[in-house]
């Protein structure tokens, strides 16, 4: 694919939302909902580059950013560690610099009214305003388990104010059409509900139990 085509895909992935795209692909690919916006007025879509990381360590954060490449979103597993925050805002400025279209991290942020300002998506499991080693190497580009949920680099996150799915790169056109199909559907359910059919009728579930 190319440069417009990719950016094409990505845009339809955002008006479609991270939810439809979910249920679409059979409501495999949630991750954590524990994982949130900083800002839920931002959102983020893009390849994975992922980062295997101690907890209170950042070292393999740093590293990554020599090889983010514009359009990434930085994947983090810090093993759901709270008591330190390994992202803040000078990191924000240099991943703002570089092009990188968010991050996504099972472990804690700081700075986070700064962040907020600066508009840069951010998915995190918490804050926390102690800082962090630097130290342990970790890994990038390796495959991770994010709160459960596998992720492979290249693998594309989808992040809205629902929260996060994540589209193997190979289903990305498949993810679309699905996602269109969906939103087409629940538009047809909204033309008939408005002509007054039953939700229950449209969604094709048994009457109520009668009432004592």
């Amino acid at each position: 694919m190319s440069a417009l085509d990719i950016a094409a895909a990505f845009d339809e992935l955002r008006r479609l939302g991270a939810a439809t795209i979910h249920e679409a692909l059979g409501r495999v690919g949630a991750i954590c909902p524990a994982i949130k916006p900083l800002d839920p007025d931002t959102g983020l879509v893009g390849p994975a580059l992922t980062i295997d990381t101690a907890p209170a360590d950042n070292l393999a954060v740093q590293h990554a950013m020599t090889s983010a490449r514009s359009g990434d979103v930085l994947v983090i597993d810090a093993k759901g560690y709270l008591d330190a925050g390994l992202w803040g805002d000078v990191l924000t400025h240099y991943a703002q610099h570089i092009g990188v279209a968010g991050i996504v991290v099972d472990g804690a942020v700081r700075d986070s009214r700064e962040l907020i300002r600066m508009r840069f998506p951010v998915f995190t499991r918490g804050i926390c305003l102690k800082g962090t080693d630097k130290h342990n190497p970790g890994r990038i580009n390796v495959p991770i388990l994010l709160a459960g949920t596998p992720i492979n680099p290249g693998d594309i996150l989808l992040g809205d104010a629902d929260g996060l799915t994540v589209i193997p790169a190979a289903d990305l056109h498949r993810a679309i059409e699905l996602g269109r199909q969906r939103q087409a559907k629940e538009h047809r359910m909204r033309q008939e509900i408005t002509h007054g059919a039953r939700l229950i009728d449209l969604m094709g579930l048994p009457e109520p139990l009668p009432t004592a």
